[in-house]
């Protein structure tokens, strides 16, 4: 009885902290079918009074766009990105931590580690003018190159890489593996547990983020699903009920996600922090 206190107290907080923490959620989808009266009249319900389905004509189209394209965008945005953002991080961690005397790679590492400590507030400038002349500006590339940056993934497989014992490494070498050998036989198979963790993180930071694809795209065409939330805000003014169920649409996919891979995502964070 006494060994089980402990977890009888544990589940005693955990609980209601959980009702906590998923109550806004609740009330966000319940607030999908209700009307703004009935929400002012009585915020804090969580059934509706009837369910209201005028919200598929509010967010079927919005700015003139369907809505399955702004969910094509961010699926095809941050599926591309990930995959592009978890190799360049991997290759460029790797050729760091081979080779860390080799002409600005010390500063390219400082400086990939500082946009971590920069708000994307201060990148519209720079940003809108790099595209510009590259001819980028409004073109779903020029979004995936964008969101491709991932300093926190890039982080996490360089202190990995440290991690290994440079036993390894030199067996390999004395064996004549080349350096592509040596990481695609050797490094990368070790480090798939970690390649996993940064990939799941980069889909859920990339799938959230708004201001870049604002900043680069032209038009709505080239919306994902946060920026469409935003311009339902700025369009429709009131409409409660879209606002809402958009919500619900955007945040289902990531939070489904991390749901299912809370623990390799912590477990992988917990290697990548190994060494510092």
């Amino acid at each position: 009885m006494k060994r089980a206190l402990p977890s009888v107290a544990a589940y005693a907080v955990a609980i209601p902290v959980a009702a906590a923490f998923l109550f806004p959620y609740a009330w966000m989808l319940s607030g999908a079918f209700r009307r703004t009266r009935d929400v002012l009249s009585d915020p804090l319900r969580l059934w509706p009074e009837q369910w209201n389905l005028d919200v598929l004509e509010d967010i079927g189209r919005i700015g003139g766009v369907p809505l399955w394209s702004f969910v094509a965008n961010s699926l095809l945005y941050t599926a591309l990105a990930t995959v592009i953002g978890t190799l360049a991080a991997a290759l460029g961690a790797y050729a760091i931590v081979r080779k860390p005397h080799l002409p600005g790679f010390r500063w390219l590492r400082a400086g990939f580690l500082l946009t971590v400590m920069y708000p994307y507030m201060l990148l519209v400038i720079p940003v809108y003018i790099v595209m510009h002349k590259i001819g980028l500006l409004g073109s779903p590339l020029g979004i995936v190159l964008f969101l491709c940056l991932g300093p926190i993934q890039f982080f996490l497989f360089e202190q990995f890489f440290r991690a290994i014992p440079k036993e390894v490494i030199e067996a390999a070498t004395i064996d004549g593996a080349s350096e592509w050998q040596i990481l695609l036989r050797i490094v990368l198979p070790m480090a798939m547990p970690v390649t996993a963790t940064v990939s799941l993180i980069g889909f859920l930071l990339t799938w959230a983020q708004w201001f870049p694809v604002l900043v680069i795209s032209r038009g709505p065409e080239t919306y994902t699903l946060p920026v469409a939330l935003l311009s339902l805000n700025t369009e429709l003014g009131a409409s409660f009920q879209g606002i809402m169920a958009l919500a619900v649409i955007t945040t289902l996919p990531p939070a489904i996600l991390f749901l299912l891979a809370q623990r390799r995502v912590m477990q992988g964070m917990a290697q990548g922090a190994v060494k510092g």
